[in-house]
Formats: C-alpha cells, structure tokens, sequence
C-alpha cells in the first residue's frame, strides 16, 4: 500500500471512529510514537512535540535516511511517525513551557513517554495541566509508571529492560546459555503503546460520562508482564523445570523451516498418523505430554524432518493445517515482503525516500480492521518542526512576528 492510497474506499464516507480527537504528544522513539500513530490511523488528529533543532531521540536511530535538509531520520522514527504533524518546541525553555500548557488546552489528550517524573520537573506534570485543563486526558508512558512507588521508578528503560525484568528471558533460555535479548523487535515498546491506546479510549468515554479527564499511567514492566502471563502462571502453578507439556519449535523441510505446535492428544494422534509413525500411539515414553517435550529432539524431530524432507513448508503446512495441527513457514524478511496475506491487508506502507534512492522504506501497516472504517489516506513522517508555524499560529493566533522573536530566542524552530 502507497501512501495516499485508500483500501475499503466503500466505507470512506462513514468517517473514522476517532474523528475529531485531537492529541498534542511529547513522544520520543516507540512506545508512546507507535501509540498515537495507530490513535491517527483510527481519525485522531496527531501534533508531535519534539526538540527544535534535531527533533526526538528516534530520529537518531540507525539504519536512517535523510530528510530534505539532510537531517537524519532513523528506522525507529520512520516505523512510528506517519500521519502526524511536527512542532518544534524547547520544554526546557520558560517561553516553551508556557505554550506547551496553552496548547494542552486544544486538545483532548496530551501524551509523553518520558522517565517517570521528567515533566513534573519541567512543571508540565498531569496536576500542572489538570488544575489549569480540568477536561484533559493526559497519558504517560514509562519504564516503571508515575502512580504507585515502584522501586525502579526514577530507571531510564528502553523495551529490553521491561521485557527481560518480566522474567521472559529467562523463561525462554535453555540451559546455562545466556538470555536472548529482544527476541521480537521492541515487543516492551508495543504491547505499552496498545496498553496506552485502550487506556486512552477508556478515559475518553469515562469523560463523555463525567466531564473530567484523568491520567492514563502505562508502565512498560506492567505491560511486559501482561504478555508474558506464563511466567508467573506456570510457576504458581508448580511447574519448575522447562520440561515442554507440548510438541513446540522449528523444524527443517526442503526449502527452510516451519514451526509447529502440538498441544492436544488428538494433535499429537494425527501428528503420528502423518508422519508414518503410529507406533507413538502405544508407546510407554509418549503416554503423557511430558514425554512428548521429553523426546521432541530424539525421536519426534527426526520423524517429522524426515517426512518433510521432499516437501516445501507450505507443502508441510498445509498438510498440517488439514490434521488441524497449527504450524507456519518461518519466512524471511523478502518472502514477507513478497507474502500475499502481507498484500492483500495492507500491512505494508511504501513511504519514498525523501533523499533519491528507489526503494521506498516499509512501514507495517494499520493492524485494526474495521469493516465500516476505510483505511488510509496515509501521510508521510514529518520533517523536524515542521509544521510549527502553521499550528502555532492556528492554535494560539501567533503572528509572524511573533514567531520570529521565538525563533531567535531558539523557543521554536
């Protein structure tokens, strides 16, 4: 999908679920950018907050590009930044500040994802902007949240310290190899972001019935621990060794691999039909789950690559697939790239590079299918600020010479 295309242009007449809510974000990298990009996806109208000069901290990820300035831009920033506009402002300066809370009263929700406590300190914290704008939703998200007294409060947290604090790693290594970080792009980043946009929601009806906005306090920890639920589950549950109760992992066929789960008696029969090995049925060692995990290595995967060998995954997959066994071609980013389910959803964005080269940067697309919603137009990342005059002058009647004066005092870009 091209930017500026429509997909179920049908239904492009009904609007979108969020028209009208408008969102003033001091966002930096994914958690909180990947949440108002998806609030934009849904009809929200989006300004981003970032420093006037080089913008937020994800525009110095890598691998980048570079805008028409020749500023960089990096992956981070590219994957979380379309359909929004860009204001350059300084919150660290006592004019900044002052617009940051004159804005906030234009919007129905204001969103950073700071270190717990950063705008306290700035004096734009949710009793700063809630006693000023009784009706603001603000939403904040954190490594450790605002609310409560976590321990780890005042700790900077990118997605892996989330993701490995939750026990996650750990559940996953096998043997004394050590813990495999970011095993899932920034899984902490994204579950937070879709936390904070149900969160959002939430509030947004809760003001529709109350008239007063409240905060919406996302911890990247609590998040984690949400999506890795078994952690704890199965421990409470007495299971101490990492002994599988299931048939699970990645196995060869002729072309690559495939994965494949087996977590049901009846699977594993129709597994042992398929693969020509019926004798596993009356055998003593695969008499409960737990022999299954046991001799997945010994016994179990040789039969299974063995079966597969002169079949493609898809071959295998579909064979699977019709015993009702769950499994799936591990691809490589091309064959996603190249995938028709990837196609036909829409689940790719094409956005053109702004500094020549050909091939455009590839933006997952809007995951949230409504069938009386059309998706898209999308719109391209912002440049560094923008659109700091036309919002400023929009929101807060500013003039040209008044923005001049902000600019040589460096408020703004």
């Amino acid at each position: 999908m091209q930017l500026g295309d429509v997909a179920n242009e049908q239904a492009a007449g009904n609007g979108k679920p969020l028209d009208g809510v408008r969102v003033l974000a001091a966002e930096q990298m994914q958690a909180l950018p990947f949440a108002t990009q998806l609030l934009a996806r849904l009809g929200a109208e989006v300004i981003k907050v970032e420093h006037p000069t080089h913008g937020e901290s994800g525009r110095g990820s890598m691998p980048a590009v570079d805008d028409p300035e020749g500023r960089s831009m990096g992956a981070t920033f590219l994957r979380n930044n379309l359909n929004k506009r860009s204001v350059g402002l300084d919150l660290k300066h006592p004019r900044g500040r002052e617009l940051f809370i004159e804005l906030a009263g234009r919007f129905d929700i204001v969103g950073e994802n700071f270190k717990a406590g950063t705008m306290d300190r700035l004096g734009l914290g949710y009793d700063v902007l809630s006693e000023r704008w009784p009706e603001l939703i603000c939403v904040s998200v954190s490594g450790f949240g605002n609310l409560g007294d976590s321990p780890y409060r005042s700790w900077p947290a990118y997605a892996m310290v989330p993701e490995a604090m939750s026990g996650l790693y750990d559940y996953s290594r096998l043997g004394d190899e050590p813990p495999r970080v970011i095993p899932a792009g920034a899984l902490g980043d994204i579950s937070s972001a879709l936390f904070a946009v149900i969160g959002v929601q939430a509030a947004l009806r809760q003001r529709d019935r109350t008239g007063r906005g409240q905060l919406v306090d996302i911890a990247m920890l609590d998040s984690m621990l949400a999506m890795g639920d078994v952690v704890t589950n199965f421990w409470s549950l007495g299971q101490r060794e990492r002994v599988p109760m299931v048939v699970v992992g990645s196995f060869r066929a002729s072309d690559g691999w495939f994965v494949m789960q087996v977590a049901r008696e009846h699977q594993f029969e129709a597994l042992a039909e398929l693969v020509g090995q019926p004798g596993w049925l009356t055998d003593e060692r695969f008499a409960t789950r737990a022999g299954w995990g046991t001799h997945t290595e010994d016994v179990i995967r040789p039969a299974i690559e063995g079966w597969a060998a002169d079949k493609t995954r898809l071959e295998v997959c579909e064979a699977l697939g019709a015993a009702n066994i769950p499994s799936g071609p591990a691809y490589t980013a091309p064959e996603v790239i190249e995938d028709d389910h990837v196609a036909r959803r829409n689940m790719l964005v094409e956005m053109p590079r702004p500094d020549g080269v050909e091939e455009p940067v590839l933006i997952p697309g809007n995951p949230v299918k409504l069938s009386d919603v059309a998706e898209g137009p999308e719109t391209r990342v912002p440049w560094v600020g923008e659109h700091t005059s036309e919002v400023l002058r929009e929101e807060l009647g500013l003039n040209d010479g008044e923005l001049e004066e902000l600019r040589a005092q460096s408020v703004i870009s």
